[in-house]
């Protein structure tokens, strides 16, 4: 409340925050506050001593790194993607002044959502049982599911590949893709949200083909290539920029190397072979691949060739991002550079009272 007699104002109410914090988790915050609501305090009163009242507490909801804040009709607020990132939720309403007749107004009031999204260095991609887990768990110290059927990934899991100079990068299992996951069938956008937040993905293929039942069609490892990419693109084109690479798994079958070499001429020459894909489930863009592995993530063939590619990928992507940051650098600093060299002198009108000057 305000103090009319005086002209005091009241203080205005405290804001609601999310902030993301490294060591937060959702199971935490939801078992810290089952409620699930989050007020702020209210501003003080306007009085003799203190004229101006004080703002009310603000209230922090601590989120987990990597969380996307939508509203209830799932409209994106904002992200945060790195420690100590905040986003302002609601905002306290002012305290009572003039203008309010020095009556105090309701601050924000809202309902949101937290969505939590994996941040990986690479993310594996790939129809269920293309050896995904198996893969994971040769390159890392990750020990995922592993049987042979397919959807054992039924959550993302995490692993960090360690390299002899004690460089880490982390590597997430992400649950398998079936044909119409960009529609949200099998785990469909469970799946594919965390893909947006990885840096590179790792497309792992079995070279025999795949077929998820009876009663669904065999493809080929080239039809399985075309289909992954075209739900990537279906569900957002942007994915289809990220640095990609391809590990053709099971290479330790019968008759593996035969279909390996089959198999790098229809990627060389894609066109000729789309005729084996439905017309509608062809991608508008082929994914290019900048390392194709074969290995065997039961063996150990080609493990160690993948992880130094995976590395070299990174680190070459790394580099073209700080070459183009430093290059934007430079040419705003020549843009301001040229605005202030530019600038015209400042003119000097002298009249003279002999002649008049048009």
């Amino acid at each position: 409340m305000g103090y009319p007699r005086l002209g005091g104002e009241g203080g205005k109410g405290g804001d609601v925050w999310v902030v993301a914090h490294k060591k937060m988790t959702l199971k935490q915050l939801k078992d810290k506050y089952p409620q699930k609501r989050f007020v702020a305090g209210e501003g003080a009163n306007s009085r003799v001593s203190a004229l101006q009242g004080s703002k009310g507490k603000d209230c922090e909801i601590p989120v987990p790194v990597g969380i996307s804040v939508t509203d209830e009709n799932g409209k994106i607020i904002g992200e945060l993607n790195k420690e100590e990132d905040r986003i302002l939720l609601a905002e306290g309403g002012i305290g009572g002044k003039f203008l309010t007749n020095f009556l105090p107004l309701k601050g924000q009031k809202r309902i949101i959502h937290l969505d939590l999204k994996l941040i990986a260095d690479v993310g594996l991609v790939g129809f269920p049982n293309a050896g995904k887990s198996s893969l994971l768990s040769q390159i890392s110290h990750a020990k995922p599911a592993i049987a042979d059927y397919a959807f054992t990934t039924l959550k993302p899991e995490l692993g960090k590949i360690m390299y002899n100079d004690f460089k880490q990068i982390s590597v997430a299992d992400l649950p398998g893709l079936i044909e119409g996951a960009h529609m949200n069938r099998g785990m469909g956008h469970k799946f594919l949200k965390h893909i947006e937040r990885t840096r590179q993905l790792l497309f792992v293929v079995d070279i025999s083909g795949f077929q998820l039942s009876s009663q669904t069609q065999y493809r080929t490892a080239f039809e399985t290539i075309i289909l992954l990419t075209k739900e990537l693109e279906l569900y957002n084109e942007e994915l289809q920029k990220k640095p990609a690479l391809l590990a053709v798994n099971k290479m330790d079958l019968p008759d593996a190397q035969n279909k390996f070499h089959e198999l790098m001429n229809q990627l060389q020459n894609p066109k000729d072979f789309l005729h084996l894909v439905e017309k509608q489930m062809i991608p508008e863009r082929n994914m290019e691949f900048q390392h194709i592995i074969p290995i065997s993530a039961i063996t150990g063939e080609g493990i160690e060739e993948l992880k130094n590619c995976i590395r070299k990928s990174l680190d070459e992507h790394a580099n073209q991002e700080n070459d183009a940051h430093f290059k934007k650098q430079l040419l705003n600093l020549r843009v301001s550079n040229t605005i202030s060299y530019s600038k015209p002198p400042s003119k000097h009108v002298v009249t003279s009272s002999r002649k008049n000057i048009i």
